[in-house]
């Protein structure tokens, strides 16, 4: 049985989504990010960049267990373990993982910011809600044109870059983001929504997500405690 350390976020949800696509036995071990518990040092020995998701598989590709951190990266570990959600040829495979690539590097980051500035910062800055916020509008336009022209991201099958984008649209009101203005990629977000493996993965710790409006927890995400967070010497 796989462990996930993981929390109820865009990137915690792709891993759960994946671990209820592929039917594969998991066991969930939260992380409360607002309360630090990121930063404790069992849980750094396994994710070093003190972030969340992160898995423990006792049965590796050698047999031996693997731990692995980076939700693109568990990923494609899964996908390989299982078979399922990567084409197996070479230019099937590659249409895939750009977009994957495109939500590791793009979509996550930019959201992430948008998200940030808008709801979080202690100070609303203008200028960078707008630059943020016009960053998100794009992202959709790019997301959207792919979508007029492909049924899913990597092509013709749904496969783990529609997992990875999924999560992070969801939040598409807190981006500044009128959904119906990107009508394929509606489309698209719908038909996902409504697939049960989906749903599953959402309800992974939902329930004991809280709103992050504490001081303590905006100095946990936002602060200096990632900065002074070291992992245990060996």
């Amino acid at each position: 049985m796989i462990d996930v350390y993981t929390w109820a976020t865009p990137n915690g949800h792709k891993v759960h989504i994946m671990l209820e696509e592929c039917a594969l036995p998991y066991r969930v071990v939260p992380v409360d990010i607002g309360s630090g518990a990121q930063f404790e040092q069992h849980f750094l020995q396994i994710s070093p960049n003190n972030k969340i998701p992160a898995i423990v598989d006792p049965d590796g590709p050698d047999g031996q267990p693997m731990s692995l951190f980076e939700s693109g990266a568990i990923l494609l570990y899964l996908a390989g373990k299982t078979g399922r959600l990567l084409p197996a040829d070479v230019r099937g495979k590659y249409e895939v993982l750009q977009w994957l690539m495109f939500q590791m590097g793009s979509v996550g980051p930019m959201l992430g910011q948008a998200h940030h500035f808008r709801l979080y910062a202690p100070e609303k800055l203008p200028y960078a809600i707008e630059r943020y916020t016009r960053e998100a509008q794009r992202l959709y336009g790019v997301i959207n044109r792919r979508l007029a022209a492909s049924t899913y991201l990597g092509g013709k099958d749904y496969s783990i870059a529609d997992i990875a984008v999924f999560p992070w649209l969801r939040s598409w009101k807190n981006q500044g983001i009128e959904l119906s203005d990107y009508p394929h990629l509606k489309g698209w977000f719908d038909e996902i929504a409504k697939r049960p493996a989906v749903q599953r993965g959402l309800e992974v710790l939902a329930q004991q997500r809280q709103p992050l409006t504490s001081d303590k927890a905006r100095e946990v995400l936002f602060g200096q405690t990632a900065a002074t967070a070291r992992p245990a010497r060996r």
